[in-house]
């Protein structure tokens, strides 16, 4: 087990609408299809897990639009952790086991 939790964000209908009103491509978006996992610091319980969340949303929220639409001047302004909270549903996972032995880790943006 690693020192990490984990969250899954799941777009809700307030960012699948404000994709769709981007897309001109054709492609569809929906809360079930495809979600991001994203690691977090350790957290004991729920009050913890969203106090963290509450200190990392702004880059999460951003990550999440960027990877609809790249153009920021298309994003939402003033997204407020009360935003994110309607925008996305996050699920918590405490327990993360790392199972890929000595491969090391690796960040696709670094």
């Amino acid at each position: 087990m690693i020192n990490r939790g984990a969250i899954i964000v799941r777009p809700q209908k307030p960012y699948i609408d404000w994709a769709i009103g981007l897309n001109d491509t054709g492609l569809t978006l929906d809360r079930e299809g495809e979600s991001t996992v994203y690691l977090i610091p350790e957290f004991e319980d729920d009050v913890e897990a969203l106090e963290v969340l509450s200190n990392i949303f702004e880059q999460i929220f951003e990550n999440e639009l960027k990877s609809w639409h790249r153009d920021e001047a298309a994003w939402p302004q003033n997204r407020t952790w009360a935003m994110f909270r309607e925008w996305f549903d996050v699920e918590f996972h405490s327990c993360v086991e790392d199972v890929c032995g000595d491969e090391p880790m690796a960040d696709d943006e670094a």
